[in-house]
């Protein structure tokens, strides 16, 4: 029988492609696969960065369950999550249709509203907002001149959550752009043939835009609920969590195990359950999205 030979594109050696992707292998087990294994395994020890660890099984999440840190971040990170992410989601969208308008100079307004994500919490926009959020900052000027009392912002609960929420929902722009692009690849036909039926835009949007959008509206709330969840930068530069621990996340918690109080292994434990809580509801999402 004659015996068939085929022609490899990428080499003559049936392991050439192996040593084409062997440098995404070494970096995904180095930087992915060994840290990931690595924090579970010292999530079940007792390590300070400076003694051996001292392995003491599930005693770090024993322990973690009656710390009223831990009950306290996780209740106050739930509270944001569910905050933010809908007035996120809503208020991209609302944008999202606005700039969807092929009108002069549009795209302007669209690189204006994207700009805040890209500018995210750094330093600069931190101390932007803490001047704007003082007892004498402009808000509380602004305030006062239509007639409110000033609010402290940094004294009391709700406003503190305010601030952050506000903080966040200001870098909308990512989500924005991912509505917009799908938006624009909504067929105008289907408007048109709403609108010969006498339907208006209100009546459109909900029963064209939105269910077209589904899809998308679903990939936002995902990614902006795990972004959520993840949340430090915000409460850690603007409030340091305070008062009182109402803006004190999961992230706070993680952060302040690991560098303030050398509780690495407690740290990595609390990084474990954050990864749980994470998958849990993300899981969920796809179970109530698929039925």
């Amino acid at each position: 029988m004659k015996k068939h030979t085929y022609n490899n594109p990428v080499g003559v050696k049936n392991h050439t492609g192996l040593i084409l992707i062997m440098p995404f292998i070494i970096g995904f087990v180095l930087f992915t696969l060994y840290p990931f294994v690595s924090s579970f395994i010292t999530g079940m020890t007792d390590y300070d960065g400076i003694n051996s660890p001292q392995f003491t099984g599930f005693e770090n999440y024993r322990n973690m369950f009656s710390d009223s840190d831990f009950i306290k971040s996780v209740t106050v990170t739930f509270k944001y999550a569910l905050i933010l992410v809908p007035l996120k989601l809503i208020f991209s969208l609302l944008t999202a249709m606005l700039l969807s308008a092929e009108i002069k100079g549009i795209g302007i307004f669209r690189t204006a509203f994207y700009i805040p994500s890209i500018l995210g919490s750094n330093l600069a926009i931190v101390i932007m907002w803490q001047f704007l959020f003082t007892s004498k900052g402009l808000v509380n000027q602004f305030l006062e001149i239509i007639g409110l009392s000033p609010i402290s912002w940094y004294s009391q609960p709700a406003p503190a959550m305010f601030m952050i929420v506000l903080l966040r929902l200001w870098e909308f722009g990512s989500s924005m752009i991912i509505f917009l692009n799908a938006i624009r690849d909504i067929p105008q036909e289907y408007y048109d043939a709403a609108k010969t039926d006498g339907c208006g835009n209100v009546k459109a949007f909900f029963y064209i835009t939105v269910p077209m959008l589904r899809n998308v509206i679903f990939l936002n709330l995902v990614l902006q609920t795990i972004s959520a969840f993840q949340e430090f930068n915000a409460p850690y530069m603007i409030t340091g969590g305070n008062p009182a621990k109402s803006t004190f996340t999961i992230g706070m918690l993680i952060y302040n195990a690991m560098f303030r109080y050398s509780e690495i292994g407690y740290a990595n434990a609390v990084s474990w359950v954050l990864f749980v809580i994470i998958a849990v509801i993300t899981a969920l999402m796809f179970r109530i999205t698929k039925k």
